[in-house]
């Protein structure tokens, strides 16, 4: 499976602000380029911590590119992935609707009634891992299911977990000309962090879009 990272940070590196609600850091131009990546995936991951921050959707935005993933015998819009150990994605949440087919992934500590109640949904539950989601394992699933190319959009525990577990093939970052600040704002690649042994990137392009510039990196 390829895995694609995409996202947008402040000129300091930050997903959004300390209160963790979505900022518009992007503009137009990014956000066409963004619906056009997700057109070309099978798949789009985020973690949990976005879907309760955010509710995203999760679908194309544009209507030509769903007709045209239809013309190629694909789904009109890619499937839908949560990262989610504990099973806490709310049943009501807008990636749940019918719209595209949504994958959960749960670690074995997620609670069965909350397993149940995320398949009842609509969701299909995927489960690896003990405490947390392993994520290999996991996209091995994905894998076997017909997800070949995987977009990430976030959050920043999850970014940070794909990249300490080798998983990251390419990393797009737009990078907006603000700055948001606060130490407990999400970064790009939050969680332990590293010490040594840091992730090697080659960055093989650069290009201004709208008042800020796309950083793109080959893992």
């Amino acid at each position: 499976m390829f895995v694609h990272v995409n996202a947008a940070v402040s000129v300091d590196g930050k997903l959004s602000s300390r209160r963790r609600e979505q900022v518009e850091i992007s503009g137009p131009a990014d956000f066409d380029r963004v619906d056009r990546v997700r057109a070309a995936a099978d798949a789009v991951l985020v973690g949990v911590g976005t879907v309760l921050a955010d509710d995203p959707h999760l679908t194309l935005d544009e209507d030509d590119r769903r007709v045209q993933r239809i013309r190629n015998g694909r789904d009109g819009n890619p499937a839908r992935v949560v990262a989610d150990s504990r099973a806490r994605t709310p049943t009501d949440a807008r990636i749940l609707d019918d719209e595209a087919t949504t994958y959960v992934l749960v670690s074995d500590a997620a609670a069965d009634e909350d397993v149940e109640a995320l398949e009842s949904a609509g969701a299909t539950v995927v489960a690896a891992g003990v405490e947390r989601v392993a994520l290999a394992g996991a996209f091995a699933e994905l894998e076997s299911a017909g997800v070949d190319r995987l977009m990430v959009e976030g959050g920043g525990e999850l970014i940070f977990s794909l990249f300490d577990e080798g998983l990251v093939d390419e990393l797009t970052v737009y990078v907006g000309s603000m700055v948001v600040g606060g130490r407990d704002a999400p970064t790009l690649a939050d969680g332990e962090g590293f010490v040594d042994g840091f992730p090697e990137l080659e960055l093989v392009a650069v290009e201004r879009v709208d008042d800020g510039v796309l950083l793109s990196y080959e893992a």
